[in-house]
């Protein structure tokens, strides 16, 4: 197989990961930085990208990461899953997707279109939501952690 395919690999898996979270990420501090609504009609387009990869893209996104993450096993050998450090990344991983799909996307879906004062409780919610892309991006991070150091956990 040619040397470029493994770095190609990894940087196409990476990409993919960073991307099915993006959205549930960025998506409730638009509600802080617009002080309003996220109905798609008076957002801005890196929004409507972002409710758009939401609302579409997920699977197609999700699918490709699988078959990438396949790929990379498949070429390192499968013994790779043994490490503790990936084992614990990938725990973290399906901890934040359960999370986003059934948390973040639900309540985002619930808050989309909702203009600030139209709800009483709309401040709290959308900081909510705040809190939780905060857990998620720390969780992110951890798995950066994980699997760039690769720390002997065990």
């Amino acid at each position: 197989m040619p040397p470029i395919v493994f770095p190609a690999l990894l940087i196409v898996h990476i990409a993919l990961a960073i991307a099915l979270f993006v959205p549930s990420l960025l998506l409730p501090f638009a509600f802080r930085a617009r002080r309003g609504s996220l109905d798609p009609a008076k957002t801005g387009r890196t929004m409507r990208t972002l409710l758009a990869i939401q609302a579409r893209g997920t699977v197609w996104i999700g699918l490709g990461l699988a078959l990438t993450g396949i790929g990379l096993v498949s070429m390192l050998g499968f013994a790779i899953l043994a490490q503790p450090w990936l084992l614990v990344a990938l725990v973290i991983y399906a901890l934040n997707l359960a999370l986003a799909y059934f948390i973040q996307v639900p309540r985002l879906r619930s808050l989309i279109g909702l203009a600030n004062g139209s709800d009483p409780r709309w401040p709290a919610l959308a900081r909510r939501q705040r809190y939780i892309s905060y857990v998620m991006a720390g969780l992110v991070g951890t798995i950066g952690f994980l699997m760039s150091t690769k720390p002997a956990l065990w």
